[in-house]
């Protein structure tokens, strides 16, 4: 076997060995968030933990992002993020994103509304049981987990 051969066929095991991990990473979270606003940045440190990279943008004009972006007023939270192609609303637990990525929906995204307690990044006081909507492409939306006690 020549030089050449065997550095081909590192090379190619090399990559067997590599595609797999590239497979599983997760993908760029962009989180948009008000400034002062601290349980965004627990959401985002949640993010990262499960190994999420994280784009971390203040924006002031919230409510504009959230029209611009197709987010329902009945779906709104307090920070909104695009992972994967998809607009993540609020304190959604990975699982779901995850889910909602590997399922590949035709949808506008998720949305876990308002700001529940015990949801990642909302883990102070009594958890309360939630849902995590699934937002349709015409702003439509329904339930596509259940979390918290009793869930």
């Amino acid at each position: 076997m020549n030089t050449r051969t065997t550095l081909l066929r590192r090379l190619a095991f090399a990559l067997a060995l590599a595609l797999p991990l590239a497979a599983v990473a997760a993908p760029v979270a962009e989180v948009y968030r008000d400034p002062s606003c601290g349980c965004c940045k627990a959401w985002i440190a949640y993010l990262r933990d499960h190994g999420y990279s994280v784009v971390d943008h203040e924006e002031p004009a919230m409510a504009t992002l959230k029209q611009r972006l197709g987010v329902p007023g009945e779906a709104a939270s307090c920070h909104t993020a695009r992972i994967g192609g998809y607009v993540i609303e609020g304190h959604v637990p990975v699982e779901d994103i995850r889910k909602l990525l590997a399922e590949h929906p035709h949808a506008r995204g998720l949305a876990a509304p308002g700001m529940p307690m015990g949801s990642p990044g909302m883990e102070m006081g009594t958890a309360q049981r939630y849902p995590v909507l699934l937002i349709g492409t015409d702003g439509s939306t329904r339930v596509f987990a259940m979390h918290g006690p009793d869930a």
